[in-house]
């Protein structure tokens, strides 16, 4: 298994935002130092559900404090970028880390109508933009007197530069929330990366994937190829007990939980509509489902039941909710002694 640093850094008061994109920054060279193989980065506006805000930004430094982690995006919201423009900035970022760069790519929040607005846009149009951005990113990648006809951009220029580092260009991976989008990319022969969901329900949706990838067109080695980009999520903190993991994991769950809420009651034009009565709160907001959380043997189990549904890569969470400092050094160190070693000959 391979193991990505998911770094969703919540600041709860913007006079506290240099300080925690500070705080990140060493988060990110200390997941490099206990041996995560990735640090995947993400994009939201306006309400400090990620203080660093601009993760193209924000890769270039981290692309400047380390040396050898793949640097993911998890993801881009695509609707807010001109495509030619974020594929210049891409390939210098894939320059710069010399070719560590994983291109993640999605419509963004399904909830935050207000980012949308705050670019001019809206939820529907990025969902209907996000298949021609993905063309127009790979034409200027790759591209020679690029000429673009689509519904959302006309245009031609003689061929970016710099080219992306990697050839032919760095990889894709599209975000899916949906049951629905997660088979319709295993019938693209598309790796994915899937958000928190519960066991049964990831299995499901893994056999649901594979079984799009054979029907593909696919080889077999083309197949294995894109299941090793396929990425799965969760929450991680490890500690000295049981008893404490699931005290820190419901408390910062908890943090998170009403700090997304609270900003989409301000700032969505309709608010927060509450779900339909009845309807279960989703698995990311479970502990339970969320959260790897315990001791390192605790953990190192959860961690085999999702290998043996088939999850070859996890991004995890090491700080949901603003965890202490010093609580997050502390997890991520006996994550990289005591559990990571376990999964690298499996």
């Amino acid at each position: 298994m391979r193991f990505g640093s998911f770094v969703f850094s919540i600041s709860a008061d913007q006079n506290a935002d240099h300080q925690v994109i500070g705080q990140t920054l060493r988060e990110v060279e200390l997941a490099e130092e206990v041996g995560f193989d990735a640090v995947w980065l993400t994009e939201h506006h306006f309400d400090g559900a990620v203080a660093y805000a601009d993760p193209v930004v924000f890769g270039a430094a981290v692309a400047a404090r380390t040396k050898r982690v793949l640097i993911g995006f998890a993801v881009v919201e695509m609707a807010l970028h001109h495509p030619v423009r974020l594929a210049v900035q891409t390939s210098l970022l894939d320059n710069l880390s010399n070719g560590r760069l994983i291109m993640g790519t999605g419509r963004g929040s399904a909830y935050n109508e207000y980012e949308y607005i705050g670019f001019g846009t809206t939820l529907e149009k990025g969902r209907e933009m996000l298949d021609e951005a993905e063309e127009l990113l790979i034409k200027a990648w790759t591209g020679a007197d690029v000429v673009h006809k689509g519904r959302f951009w006309d245009l031609s220029f003689p061929g970016l530069r710099p080219q992306p580092f990697q050839k032919p260009h760095p990889p894709i991976v599209r975000a899916c929330i949906s049951e629905e989008s997660m088979v319709a990319m295993g019938q693209a022969g598309r790796p994915v990366l899937i958000g928190i969901q519960t066991i049964d329900t990831l299995k499901h949706r893994f056999g649901r994937y594979i079984e799009g990838l054979h029907n593909s067109g696919l080889n077999e080695a083309q197949i294995e190829s894109t299941l090793d980009q396929t990425w799965a999520q969760r929450s991680l903190f490890v500690c000295d007990s049981d008893q404490e993991g699931l005290d820190v994991a419901e408390a910062g769950l908890a943090r998170y939980r009403a700090h997304l809420l609270d900003a989409r009651v301000r700032f969505n034009p309709g608010g927060a509509p509450p779900p339909p009565p009845g309807t279960p709160p989703p698995a990311g907001e479970v502990v339970e489902h969320a959260f790897l959380a315990g001791t390192p043997a605790t953990v190192a189990g959860k961690m085999e039941e999702l290998r043996d549904i088939g999850v070859r890569n996890i991004l995890l969470n090491p700080n949901v909710g603003q965890i202490p400092a010093q609580q997050v050094e502390k997890s991520l160190r006996l994550f990289g002694e005591h559990v990571i070693p376990k999964f690298r000959d499996n």
